[in-house]
């Protein structure tokens, strides 16, 4: 049997809601807990609470703590595999910066649930299981951090949050899950590509997200000068331009030395310096932004943290979103 360490750290999946009021709070018992006999015979595992916190409450540091916990377990051989419950509003941040951050093979999965341990349809338990098959498979070795929901594998660097409520919330635009979990198999279907791991996280690094809009003023661009952001991710239009009104705001950007990546605000698609008309994405990438390789806004600014903190250079920035 594998040896699994399960880390769960709060959210949806240790919440119950209170009937009477409705407000779903989490339990004083995991509810994960409760169904151990069945969860023993998929592997020998080991469940820790390292912290229990909503999923918002997440930050850099307890992602740093669970990076501390999982590579210090890999360096002693205790473990063959990790599974990670995880509230949904965050979960694919933390899921990308452990994949930006941890070199292994070993699988390292994450899971949850959109509706909490005594609602009707509750799916906590039915992810669980599904993230602790995926664990156990052979096959399930050099895939990368995954995340596992409804049924379905997704590489950290594609999954996220596509509904607010729907219990399928975990989709890779563009790309689709890689894999799929039936109740006697776990299915691949598509092989990741291998990425440069970079293990520092420096939590102090300041990396602002702006959404660019019709007539974005460049005062709102100015305002991460004023206030030393190490860097800045935008969600530009299109294939990656923006408004005539927000170059001046780039250019004091540029001006500070302050690293620039641009994703689009799309939900599909990727950027490129493609149009050559003012605020196109040529004249930016001409001034000095960086392309991302297809991420989201929020996955952008994990990695321009992830490069910051390990003193990429502009060229290696650069290199590095490609």
């Amino acid at each position: 049997m594998k040896r699994i360490l399960v880390l769960h750290t709060g959210g949806t999946i240790s919440m119950s809601e209170d009937k009477d009021t409705g407000k779903v709070e989490t339990n004083s018992e995991h509810p994960m807990h409760k169904h151990q006999a069945f969860i023993k015979s998929l592997g020998d595992i080991t469940e820790i609470n390292p912290f229990q916190i909503p999923s918002p409450h997440m930050n850099n540091h307890y992602i740093i703590k669970l990076k501390e916990i999982i590579t210090e377990s890999i360096q002693q051989d205790k473990y063959d595999a990790f599974v990670i419950t995880h509230g949904t509003d965050t979960l694919e941040e933390t899921a990308y910066l452990l994949d930006l951050t941890i070199d292994t093979k070993l699988p390292i999965i994450l899971t949850g649930a959109m509706r909490s341990s005594n609602e009707i349809g509750s799916d906590g338990l039915y992810n669980y299981i599904s993230a602790l098959k995926v664990a156990s498979s052979d096959e399930a070795q050099n895939k990368g951090v995954m995340v596992v929901f409804n049924d379905e594998i997704h590489t950290a660097k594609n999954v996220t949050k596509t509904h607010t409520s729907n219990t399928s919330t975990f989709q890779s635009p563009n790309y689709g899950p890689i894999g799929s979990v039936t109740k006697t198999h776990v299915l691949f279907h598509h092989q990741p590509f291998e990425s440069t791991k970079y293990p520092h996280i420096n939590p102090e690094i300041k990396i602002g997200i702006v959404k660019a809009h019709m007539d974005l003023s460049s005062d709102i661009l100015q305002f991460f000068v004023e206030q030393n952001y190490d860097g800045l991710i935008i969600e530009a239009l299109g294939q990656g331009n923006l408004p005539p009104t927000a170059l001046k705001g780039i250019n004091a950007l540029m001006d500070a030395n302050i690293p620039v990546v641009m994703v689009s605000r799309s939900f599909n698609g990727i950027v490129g310096g493609i149009y050559a008309y003012e605020g196109g994405g040529y004249q930016l990438q001409e001034m000095g932004i960086i392309l991302s390789n297809g991420l989201n806004g929020q996955k952008a600014r994990l990695k321009l943290l992830v490069g910051l903190s390990n003193d990429l250079s502009k060229e290696k920035l650069v290199e590095y979103f490609g």
